[in-house]
């Protein structure tokens, strides 16, 4: 490789030379600072099932750090209060063909193998990529916390405000009050209000929304790369060859 590029530069006027100088800063500040984030499987996250002070895995990192705080210390009063043990993983991306459903599935049986494990837990599963969440909640849980109660947290308490503003920290900081209510035996909240009021937006950005700007701007980073490579590798042809 460092013989190519030997050749190159001899074949290179002054001002081709300054091109190609500049060329490679940019290539390689554009690697840098637009990473490709790995797919995710259940395996890579940190097994949380026997911890009695941890109750959330943020792999996204979309939860700030204090309302990471606030949901551990919202689960734990859960678990004491209700012997009913809840956790969070957010994930950013899943690998190529699985569902939200499937990694849930297989993250639960893989931290909880037996019937005997699975005994009064919840597991809440968000991906990022999709905004799609599951839960899965076990049998000895299920007359407290019945389905479409549930399927109500995932779709509305967690989604509502995600759908509207990417307000990921609202969304499980509510899910996490309203399952502790409902597994306490409390009336069920009921999932939040849609508010249709026209907010006139500040000019400061929201931390919510940072994810999405990230995820903007590394798509733009992509596509610049995806176009500058092929033209820069058939620029070196062509002076090769000539």
């Amino acid at each position: 490789m460092s013989q190519l590029l030997k050749q190159i530069v001899i074949k290179l006027n002054s001002y081709q030379q300054l091109l190609l100088l500049l060329f490679i800063p940019c290539f390689m500040f554009v690697m840098t600072a637009f990473p490709v984030h790995a797919a995710t499987s259940p395996r890579d996250l940190p097994n949380i099932s026997e911890e009695e002070s941890v109750y959330v895995v943020d792999q996204a990192e979309v939860i700030s750090r204090s309302n990471e705080g606030k949901l551990n210390k919202i689960l734990q009063d859960i678990a004491e209060n209700t012997n009913a043990d809840i956790k969070l993983a957010v994930i950013r991306r899943l690998n190529y063909g699985e569902t939200v459903d499937s990694f849930a599935d297989e993250l639960f049986s893989q931290w909880y193998p037996t019937a005997a494990d699975k005994q009064d837990k919840v597991l809440l599963v968000f991906d990022t990529i999709t905004n799609n969440a599951t839960i899965r909640v076990s049998e000895s849980l299920k007359d407290r916390l019945p389905e479409e109660i549930a399927t109500s947290v995932v779709e509305d308490t967690i989604g509502v405000p995600i759908r509207e503003d990417n307000k990921y920290n609202r969304a499980f900081l509510d899910a996490s009050d309203r399952l502790g209510m409902v597994l306490a035996g409390k009336p069920d909240p009921g999932p939040p209000e849609v508010q249709d009021d026209i907010r006139v937006e500040g000019t400061f950005t929201k931390a919510e929304d940072t994810d999405t700007q990230n995820s903007t701007i590394w798509v733009v980073g992509l596509l610049i790369v995806a176009t500058v490579i092929p033209m820069a590798t058939y620029f070196a042809y062509v002076l090769l060859t000539n």
